[in-house]
């Protein structure tokens, strides 16, 4: 995988944590405290964290990648 691949591959991720952290924002900003706003705000609250988990994993196989590839090219 390309440097330039890569990059790309983590801009995505970076957008898509973004918009994930602008919706739960603007959910948080717009919701009462009933028990549906708060449920769905545990919701969003586990599906952040859950990306982020994602994120840290892929950021990891990506240095993996790039240990293997340097490995190959010595």
């Amino acid at each position: 995988m390309s440097a330039g691949r890569i990059d790309r591959a983590m801009a995505r991720i970076n957008a898509a944590f973004a918009r994930i952290e602008t919706a739960r924002a603007h959910h948080g900003a717009s919701s009462s405290t009933t028990a549906n706003d708060q449920a769905g705000s545990a919701r969003v609250t586990a599906l952040v964290n859950a990306h982020e988990k994602l994120r840290e994993e892929v950021a990891d196989t990506i240095g993996e990648i790039d240990a293997l590839i340097e490995e190959l090219e010595a």
